[in-house]
């Protein structure tokens, strides 16, 4: 690497990884199928005691398929410039979640969904949780 710009980068503390994670609201969620990998960008919440991914569906019947295949979901939530960048990685097991949530508190929890080419009748969500079996991050230098 004699001749590419490069930067340098640290872990982040637990307080920093927080922080990260209660402030931030999307990133991407990684999957697979045997030897076939399928990501896709999601929404979340996370509250110290759980991670929470929005997953939506519609005729698209990919994501169901690659969560019920899938043993340990990666998410990643990223942010980044010239100046500066960072990232988070969780992995663990990943599971319909239970709670009977209200549209109000998923107003609350989650920025508002994007549509793309479908009526918002025809678009059904489900929680999951992720559970945070591994969580680091990674930032650069000063």
């Amino acid at each position: 690497m004699e001749h590419a710009d490069y930067v340098y980068t640290t872990g982040m503390d637990e307080s920093d990884l927080e922080k990260r994670l209660r402030t931030g609201d999307h990133g991407v969620l990684a999957l697979a199928d045997g030897n076939d990998a399928y990501a896709v960008p999601l929404s979340y919440h996370y509250d110290e005691d759980q991670f929470l991914l929005r997953v939506s569906y519609h005729d698209d019947t990919t994501k169901r398929r690659y969560l019920e295949t899938t043993d340990t979901a990666t998410f990643v939530c990223y942010g980044g410039a010239t100046d500066g960048s960072w990232s988070v990685h969780i992995r663990g097991p990943i599971t319909r979640s239970e709670r009977d949530v209200d549209e109000a508190t998923l107003n609350e929890w989650f920025p508002p969904f994007h549509l793309f080419d479908e009526a918002v009748e025809d678009v059904e969500f489900e929680l999951y949780e992720l559970e945070m079996a591994s969580v680091a991050g990674r930032e650069t230098v000063d």
